[in-house]
């Protein structure tokens, strides 16, 4: 039987991230060969991810990974239990790997690495989402995490001239887009883009909030409430904020298509929070 001193069992933390004992235990286990120890802890923490699999992820990280390219972009939340692990660097490294294989490819397997982490964490991951877009017209795709990583934009902005995209004016308006979707928190692109059965809700929540007033009374408030409605929930309808809400989005959309003598569109969104309702 190999000697096991305090030395080798640091030595095997640092490289794995285990516990301390799990380390002694290890290599007494493996007779000192650190490869062996190692993969005992491997197993262990495979073992490990599926003890812990029915434990609650409420916290996590969204990350994003954009081909350099910009054609090819990926979107995904990694969910923990608690907010320490969602701020680990092993954790947010495994997040944005997750998202660069997703993007190279959407049925990409990693769920070796995923049990590994569990066993060095000790807590229940799961990536319980993802959104990959890839650009097939002229147009690009681009991201934006917010400070934190709790909320985060993937959105495809498209033009009909390839060379639109190189511009400086381009890659503002898309860098604006995403704040503004990641701010604005928008349902839909534009209002014909809303399920109609949202919109039905709304007018019958307005309609019922001034039911006693005379009929025609009635259909201009619902008109006024379902504009307004739009104005929150409607990209293209909402108040640019960087611009304080002077003119809309479509507005600026508008005004940095005629410079550049094209026609730009948002063509689709996705905005993740952490922990939202899916």
């Amino acid at each position: 039987m190999a000697q096991i001193t305090a030395a080798d069992v640091a030595k095997l933390r640092a490289m794995t991230n285990a516990g301390m004992m799990d380390c002694k235990k290890a290599l007494e286990e493996a007779n000192g060969d650190f490869q062996k120890a190692i993969e005992i802890l491997r197993k262990k923490g495979a073992a490990t991810a599926q003890l812990k699999s029915s434990r609650a992820t409420r916290e996590g990280v969204i990350a994003r990974y954009i081909q350099p390219d910009s054609r090819v972009g990926v979107l995904v939340e990694v969910n923990c239990e608690t907010d320490f692990v969602a701020r680990n660097e092993l954790f947010r490294n495994f997040a944005e790997e997750v998202a660069k294989k997703l993007a190279q490819d959407p049925n990409a397997n990693f769920e070796e690495q995923r049990q590994n982490l569990v066993g060095q964490i000790r807590e229940n991951i799961q990536v319980s989402r993802f959104v990959r877009m890839e650009a097939n017209e002229p147009g690009v795709i681009a991201a934006y995490i917010h400070t934190g990583a709790k909320v985060g934009v993937l959105v495809e902005v498209g033009a009909t001239k390839p060379g639109t995209t190189t511009r400086e004016e381009f890659k503002q308006l898309v860098k604006d887009i995403t704040l503004q979707i990641a701010a604005g928190n928008p349902l839909a692109i534009s209002r014909e883009h809303l399920d109609p059965k949202v919109i039905e809700k709304e007018k019958e929540i307005a309609a019922e909030q001034v039911k006693n007033k005379p009929p025609n009374i009635i259909q201009k408030i619902v008109e006024s409430k379902l504009e307004k409605f739009y104005q929150t929930v409607c990209l293209l309808d909402q108040g640019y904020i960087k611009q304080n809400g002077e003119i809309t989005v479509k507005q600026y959309i508008d005004q940095v298509s005629k410079q550049l003598d094209d026609t730009i569109t948002v063509r689709r969104f996705v905005r993740y929070q952490v922990g939202e309702t899916q």
